[in-house]
């Protein structure tokens, strides 16, 4: 048996429960992980409260939580590529909440996770695979940011934005952050050359070459601070209205993407952990009882990077 958190209808925090569920076994190429920490994102909270139900359904119980961090502690039939020990991370894809990182253990196939970073602790290090991957493949494979450019992020303060800063000053870009006045100083000390409050965009002066929005608001008017030939991209769900619009209208196309786990991807992320590049930005930790709060701080929508959920007792 183990302890997992469920829900049994769509609603606020509340609806969460922790619960006593069976283990899970892990099948052929499957791993069995030990859930050391997760972390609660944006798309939890829109799951959890039916924002989704068209694609999340209405088969319950529902589990939450995508992140995970921990070790590997049994292998599936046929599995090569992992070992019992191993710590690992990555992210979950299941939206129909039929397994969640919420739990003391999930089954995971190796594809999508790739060992952990080596000097941190496993409970923090869940703060960052989702978002992580996201800046991760936003700059490099859909932006293409080159050393030397000047890159704006929006909604810079969290978690896909702090670790885009990191990333992209890691890859030789200026950048500059768009985040409420009192997270500022926070987004200067993970490498931002200048920041801007969001409530004032009129404010932002210069023109950028990229522009990376985490927000999904006023992507109109950064999009015309992109200079010619300028890239931009949005990871908001709330601006997919808009990234369609910039198909039909004058000015560089919004494009919008939506990321995997990936162990390539996943190792490349660890990579920059190892190096001293990139660092979890942890805003608060939680145990697993506690998830509902967590869950209610989130759905405010602002965030000095991510809200960490300690599943495993004494980790």
């Amino acid at each position: 048996m183990m302890r997992a958190v469920e829900y049994d209808r769509y609603g606020g925090p509340e609806e969460l429960r922790v619960r006593t569920v069976p283990r899970l076994e892990p099948r052929a190429g499957e791993v069995l992980v030990r859930v050391h920490g997760t972390s609660v994102n944006p798309i939890d909270v829109k799951i959890r409260s039916g924002g989704m139900a068209m694609m999340s359904g209405r088969r319950f119980p529902k589990r939450t939580g995508l992140d995970f961090a921990g070790e590997v502690t049994a292998l599936g039939p046929g599995v090569t590529d992992a070992a019992v020990g191993q710590r690992v991370w990555g992210f979950l894809g299941d939206v129909k909440g039929r397994i969640g990182a919420a739990a003391e253990y999930i089954t995971v196939k190796t594809s999508a996770l790739s060992l952990a970073p080596g000097g941190v602790d496993l409970v923090q290090a869940a703060a960052l695979p989702s978002v992580g991957v996201t800046a991760l493949r936003a700059l490099r494979n859909v932006l293409r940011l080159a050393p030397g450019e000047d890159l704006l992020v929006v909604g810079a303060s969290g978690g896909v934005g702090s670790a885009a800063i990191q990333l992209a000053v890691a890859m030789g870009a200026k950048v500059t952050a768009v985040a409420g006045a009192t997270n500022h100083a926070f987004c200067r000390d993970l490498g931002a050359a200048g920041a801007f409050d969001y409530t004032d965009p009129k404010s932002i002066g210069g023109s950028f070459d990229v522009v990376l929005d985490c927000h999904g608001s006023d992507l109109g008017r950064y999009r015309r601070l992109l200079r010619r030939r300028g890239r931009m991209m949005t990871t908001a769900s709330s601006g997919l209205g808009y990234a369609m619009l910039s198909t039909i209208t004058p000015g560089p196309r919004v494009r919008l993407m939506m990321a995997r786990s990936r162990r390539a991807d996943l190792a490349a992320l660890a990579e920059y952990v190892d190096q001293g590049s990139l660092r979890p930005t942890v805003e608060s930790t939680y145990p697993l009882e506690e998830i509902d709060q967590a869950h209610k701080l989130a759905a405010t929508g602002h965030a000095r990077g991510k809200r960490v959920i300690r599943v495993l007792t004494g980790a």
